[in-house]
């Protein structure tokens, strides 16, 4: 990921005390995010790992088991070249699902990759509290259409490595007033 991005993301994440009035509108934290998720997804060079089926697989099961052992409820999760989003309501601190899901699958595409002592995924985690039932249907939509989006395929359910494209998720209509992330 750019460092310009990385480093205007955080910026904007810990400008918690900035009053409405002083942000500009064109300058919201929701387009900078955008923004960056807009990079990853135009990325091609630069770890892409997730590419690879096997290691879109070893991310995804983490994913699947943790919520089968009850640490979260999920809602939606896709798996992209260089990237993942997870849409869950957690059971447990988020440090106790992000660490074994970065943990097992990081152990399992380095252990393939026969890289020792290096990280695979960064430290930090954007995560975003939702505030209404829009803005989680918005958040899922955008979820399941990112590799649309990014033109991995023409519909979500063609992915594999989501939870459009996994048989035990069928929420596919958009919400309403959906925006389409082109």
């Amino acid at each position: 990921m750019p460092a310009s991005l990385l480093k205007k993301n955080r910026t904007a994440r810990n400008d918690c005390a900035t009053k409405a009035s002083d942000v500009d509108p064109e300058d919201y934290p929701g387009k900078q995010f955008h923004e960056l998720d807009a990079a990853l997804d135009a990325a091609k060079r630069g770890p892409l790992w997730l590419a690879d089926p096997e290691f879109a697989d070893y991310a995804e099961y983490p994913i699947l088991r943790g919520a089968e052992r009850g640490r979260f409820l999920l809602h939606a999760y896709v798996i992209m070249p260089n990237h993942v989003h997870v849409l869950l309501d957690p059971h447990v601190p988020l440090a106790k699902i992000s660490g074994p899901i970065k943990g097992v699958s990081a152990c399992d595409i380095n252990a393939r990759l026969g890289r020792t002592g290096k990280p695979l995924w960064q430290d930090e985690s954007f995560d975003h509290w939702i505030r209404n039932s829009a803005e989680f249907e918005r958040i899922r939509y955008y979820i399941e259409w990112n590799p649309v989006a990014a033109r991995l395929v023409d519909e979500p359910s063609k992915w594999k490595w989501s939870s459009a494209g996994n048989p035990y998720f069928k929420r596919l209509t958009p919400p309403p007033n959906a925006q389409t992330v082109h």
